[in-house]
């Protein structure tokens, strides 16, 4: 009971000498905001920017096993993975043989092409050429019109779906549906328009600034150095928990496609979204870990600046310790007092740093990417400002609870 009301008071005493000195607070506060505005944005960023990434890989599926050249991770031994030997149509056509009724196969073949409507155009589009079953493996759909099947793959029809990116870019506010549009020297008829699937990330695939022909056509249209490129397979799993043992299968059926003795190692590469949301996570945990290192210089110069006040703050009020000390207030409670005092200075920094970090951040959901200040965070960085407080008055605090009442009744 004793205890309590030494707090309940120590606290009183605190926020009086607080209301006494707002300049000198708010001043000392400084460090503390900067640091918890920086790492609520840091924070926020890494939020923001994980919420981006699987928006726009979300057409990618969590369910399919994409089978082709190269890794989408490639460190190094970039010669090595050249050298293999390309993935044809053939081997898509025998892989689909041995998976028939376990999974659904899919062959697609891309490249970079400029792509014209009247007088506009459109540069280095991704042009794929695939099948029916691409709706099958991939989340994404027709918004308007209809996607490629497998008559238009079977008869080589020149027909074509865009991405809204493309049609925006072309077709603006008009019907695309039924129009007539170039890729390369070759007139399509757009079929369809895929549903919005979000813009490119950090330089990677725009989705919607992709055209769909069927594969048979691509190959007949753009031959060549484009007719001999790398065909890619899109392995859907029936469900999620069978991905695993559909990986080990494909990986077997793959190496008796390609003749490869057991003592061979694979040329081939097995992708899923899992390699790139692993290499990103890496990523984003060494740039979080790295900006959280910067933003704790500033939070320790504020802690350095509420340490600097609390001295000045207990040798102001030297003859008051005295005083109470003289009258039987315990050191513990004069310890109280001053942690109580650089506890709320760190809180009331943390307050101000979350209502700037909290308008900096929607400014980033609107103009950048998707962001957001959640309640884990929030609560994160009350605690850092409150801890950062009252350690920083650990040494003045102890300094004002050891002082002697005579000493301190006699300073001037």
């Amino acid at each position: 009971m004793r205890i309590s009301m030494d707090l309940s008071e120590s606290f009183q005493i605190a926020l009086s000498a607080l209301r006494a000195n707002k300049a000198r607070g708010g001043l000392t506060t400084l460090g503390i905001i900067i640091g918890i505005v920086a790492v609520i944005l840091t924070m926020t960023a890494a939020n923001g920017l994980q919420t981006a990434f699987r928006q726009s890989f979300s057409s990618v599926g969590t369910d399919v096993i994409y089978v082709s050249r190269f890794p989408w991770v490639m460190m190094n031994d970039f010669f090595l993975y050249r050298n293999r030997p390309r993935l044809e149509l053939r081997d898509a056509a025998e892989l689909e043989r041995k998976l028939r009724g376990k999974a659904v196969v899919n062959p697609s073949m891309n490249g970079r092409i400029d792509v014209k409507y009247r007088a506009e155009t459109m540069e280095g589009l991704t042009i794929i050429g695939t099948t029916e079953k691409q709706t099958m493996v991939a989340s994404a759909q027709p918004e308007n019109g209809r996607f490629i099947t497998d008559f238009d793959v079977r008869y080589k029809k020149n027909v074509c779906v865009i991405g809204t990116g493309v049609r925006d870019g072309l077709f603006g506010s008009a019907n695309a549906i039924n129009q007539e549009m170039k890729i390369g020297r070759t007139t399509f008829r757009v079929v369809g328009v895929m549903e919005k699937q979000g813009g490119s990330f950090l330089g990677g695939p725009d989705f919607d600034r992709q055209v769909f022909v069927p594969i048979s056509t691509y190959l007949k249209s753009f031959g060549g150095d484009r007719g001999r490129q790398d065909v890619n397979l899109a392995v859907k799993a029936p469900s999620q928990e069978a991905l695993g043992d559909l990986e080990f299968e494909v990986i077997g059926e793959m190496r008796k496609i390609r003749n490869l003795r057991p003592s061979e190692p694979d040329n081939f590469s097995i992708n899923k979204l899992d390699t790139l949301v692993g290499a990103f996570n890496n990523a984003m945990g060494v740039v979080l870990l790295v900006g959280l290192l910067v933003t704790s210089i500033s939070l320790f110069v504020g802690g350095v600046g509420v340490m600097n006040i609390m001295f000045v703050s207990v040798t102001e009020r030297t003859r008051e310790i005295g005083i109470r000390k003289a009258i039987g207030a315990k050191p513990h409670s004069i310890l109280f007092q001053f942690l109580f005092e650089s506890g709320a200075i760190g809180l009331m920094g943390g307050l101000i740093g979350i209502t700037i970090a909290s308008i900096l951040t929607a400014v980033i959901n609107a103009v950048l990417m998707p962001a957001s200040v959640s309640v884990p965070i929030v609560v994160t960085a009350l605690t850092v400002s409150v801890v950062v407080g009252v350690v920083a008055g650990v040494v003045p605090a102890f300094k004002g609870a050891r002082l002697n009442p005579i000493d301190a009744l006699r300073y001037e």
